[in-house]
């Protein structure tokens, strides 16, 4: 993606307010959960972290995608949930601390392994005649900064000031919402051209992958014996990512105008799915309507 406002300051000040928003919502015991609640958090981080890319493969391989799509959809597949996820566990009454507890956990993890495991993807699907590098260690320092200090400055006003954070969380909640809409359509205004004619391809390919992620998540959940409200969670924080994250990585870092395609479409499309699965999940908790 050529250099721009968008890519270079709005995109990363936004995902900077979005994880200080996150940040306002945490407390340390959203990091201690994992002694607590060790099963339903380990299950959580290994569908995450190791279904997730495996799904994502399976699904490049299936449509074929070229070399910058597949690195595109790999990188969303490596990243976290977000206050998105975390929303919609809420909203579909799933385990929202659980919830929060695995975005905080995965989002500490992911600074080290995204860059990794982006050169390792850059390395199998392009030849050296593309030109795509991405510095490990410069990465790892930006995406700590933008991701991992926010969260820390929010947590620590939440710790000085309850109540401001209190006030605060859902404005910003609704912020990163707006603002993740925000990019989306000043990326696919700049870049119209190139993206309309793998819209439909990358389309598809996101749907199944946000469609198989949340239901998988949410069947292996309840097959290892937990709750149904833990099962919904865990469904929503494997098929909901941060879409921000990917864009600020494909779009910012790499610079790639093709390998946003599918962090766009996906993001477009999760909040039509996560609303329907919320929706799924829920149908048997409603009680028949009885008439006299």
């Amino acid at each position: 993606m050529e250099t721009t406002f968008l890519s270079q300051v709005v995109l990363p000040f936004s995902l900077f307010i979005i994880m200080w928003g996150m940040g306002l919502s945490l407390k340390v015991k959203d990091f201690t959960r994992v002694l607590t609640r060790p099963k339903a958090v380990v299950i959580g981080i290994i569908c995450q972290m190791a279904l997730l890319p495996m799904i994502g493969y399976f699904i490049v391989m299936m449509f074929g995608f070229s070399a910058e799509l597949a690195v595109g959809l790999m990188i969303l597949t490596f990243c976290p949930g977000g206050v998105t996820s975390n929303m919609f566990s809420y909203l579909a009454n799933g385990d929202t601390a659980l919830s929060i507890s695995l975005t905080a956990v995965v989002s500490i993890l992911t600074p080290f392994t995204i860059p990794l495991l982006s050169v390792l993807m850059i390395g199998w699907f392009m030849d050296e005649s593309q030109e795509f590098s991405i510095p490990i260690l410069r990465t790892i320092i930006q995406l700590l900064v933008i991701t991992v200090v926010p969260v820390a400055i929010g947590m620590l006003l939440h710790v000085k000031y309850p109540k401001f954070c209190a006030k605060a969380e859902r404005p910003v909640k609704i912020f990163s919402v707006v603002f993740l809409f925000v990019i989306i359509a000043g990326i696919l205004a700049k870049e119209w051209q190139n993206v309309a004619s793998y819209f439909v391809q990358t389309g598809v390919a996101t749907l199944v992958l946000n469609v198989l992620t949340l239901t998988l998540g949410y069947f292996i959940a309840n097959l290892t014996g937990l709750s149904q409200r833990q099962a919904i969670s865990i469904g929503i924080e494997v098929g909901i990512q941060n879409g921000t994250l990917a864009l600020l990585v494909t779009g910012t870092i790499l610079q790639s105008a093709l390998m946003t395609i599918p962090s766009i479409t996906y993001s477009l499309i999760m909040f039509a799915t996560g609303a329907l699965f919320g929706k799924l999940v829920n149908q048997k908790r409603v009680a028949p309507q009885t008439y006299q």
